[in-house]
């Protein structure tokens, strides 16, 4: 592989890595953000408790769906060291990232055979998807430094959120279309999971034919495994000595525990406390990817104004508004107001800084990451920091639920997660003034 280049490649190429982005964002938006979440609720509902009964045990049928990704988040973000050691001795990072794409496509075709009597099929197929999902990014993330200089990666990664907004709002409507013009709701539903798989398979084969091989090769080691985890120890100790770099990975471990569990649990939280109907939730989260659209391409504009770090932090205090925002309406929904409102003005706040954060924080860690022939590796690290966050996250307010039986006690540790970050985050902005 190459080092950081220093000229952005062919529009060709671009617009090829992008579309990754357009293929496998409808898995995070139609399986993870709406129709799965609200699904798995309807089939594990037996119970006037909202309990399903899984591997012998009793859960809460939300707090085991928020199991259930960070299960799938946690056996990835262990395997990532050994699989970028891989990939960065045998130049290979496309293969591993067809692998993972088709092993996520799988996942969510099978889910068209999950119902009420096939709990097990449902969470083995949910969990090949959530994989496939994560375990394809951190070798998409790794090519942003070989394609792009750094002057255009904020652009650039940006112009990928929009593309997966995009393309991940059409699979959202043909799905909503689906449901709502067929007779049998789950069959629609079910239809729209087989949908995703065979849509994520097919736009991916688009970045496949666009992306170039790795340049170039290092020797090849013979302990993947021990030289994978060494890899990731090595990467560690460069952090350690970039003092700018080490205080936004520790801001950034905070923040995405907040962001992610926020993207992921927002439906079952519409869901579940508030009790909208499903098309409304539906129809609420195109309009937060729409918003998103504008939200990435405003914020990369932002960011060439004020720089980076200054547009995180002033975005993470959107984000904790955001949270105390969601706690009130949780209580309100809990004393038996209508709180519907509420959450619609929630979803639009959170669309508007939900791709932002992510792309800027990817295209910011391009920035300050060392140029180095182990792109694969230093992604590798960033994305086992995010990992491990939303495993932290998303367990965390899962088993909170689960505890105290109420969701607005989760929505506080969130906050928590949130204000941790941002104090790291303003000692890297501190520290990178002091270095100017």
């Amino acid at each position: 592989m190459i080092k950081g280049t220093t000229l952005t490649a062919s529009k060709k190429i671009i617009n090829g890595w992008a579309m990754y982005d357009w293929a496998n964002s409808v898995y995070n938006l139609v399986i993870t953000t709406t129709f799965f979440p609200i699904y798995f609720l309807a089939v594990t509902n037996n119970n006037s408790d909202h309990t399903v009964t899984f591997l012998g045990r009793k859960f809460v049928n939300s707090s085991l769906y928020d199991y259930i990704l960070a299960a799938s988040y946690l056996i990835i973000a262990i395997l990532y060291p050994i699989l970028t050691s891989i990939a960065d001795t045998r130049g290979n990072k496309k293969n591993f990232m067809r692998f993972f794409c088709y092993m996520g496509a799988a996942g969510c075709s099978a889910l068209f055979f999950f119902k009420s009597d096939t709990l097990g099929l449902g969470v083995i197929a949910f969990m090949l998807a959530a994989m496939g999902y994560v375990g394809s990014l951190v070798f998409y993330n790794a090519y942003l430094p070989e394609i792009a200089a750094p002057e255009d990666r904020d652009r650039i990664s940006a112009r990928g959120y929009s593309f997966g907004y995009i393309g991940s709002v059409l699979m959202q409507i043909a799905g909503f279309v689906l449901v709502i013009t067929m007779a049998d709701q789950g069959l629609a539903t079910r239809l729209t999971f087989l949908l995703v798989g065979i849509w994520w398979f097919s736009f991916a084969q688009i970045t496949f034919s666009r992306l170039p091989a790795s340049s170039s090769k290092q020797e090849k080691k013979k302990n993947v495994i021990k030289d994978g985890f060494n890899e990731m120890k090595k990467v560690y100790h460069q952090v350690r000595e970039m003092p700018v770099l080490k205080r936004f990975l520790r801001g950034f471990f905070f923040y995405s525990m907040g962001v992610q569990t926020v993207m992921l649990a927002a439906t079952i939280f519409g869901s579940k406390l508030l009790k909208l109907p499903d098309t409304n939730l539906i129809i609420t989260v195109v309009i937060i990817q729409l918003v998103a659209i504008l939200g990435a391409w405003g914020m990369s504009r932002l960011s060439a104004r004020f720089g980076n770090i200054k547009v995180l932090l002033g975005v993470i205090i959107f984000w904790i508004i955001i949270c105390l925002l969601a706690y009130y309406t949780a209580v309100a929904a809990e004393g038996g107001a209508n709180a519907e409102f509420l959450f619609y003005g929630l979803a639009v706040l959170v669309g508007l800084v939900m791709g932002g954060i992510q792309s800027l924080s990817r295209s910011t860690y391009a920035k300050l990451m060392p140029p180095t022939k182990d792109t694969a590796s230093f992604f590798s690290y960033y994305d086992l920091t995010e990992k491990f966050a939303i495993v932290i996250g998303i367990f965390t307010f899962g088993r909170i639920e689960e505890v105290t039986g109420t969701m607005k006690h989760s929505i506080l540790s969130l906050i928590v997660f949130f204000t941790i970050g941002f104090f790291w985050l303003y000692a890297a902005l501190v520290k990178q003034k002091k270095m100017l």
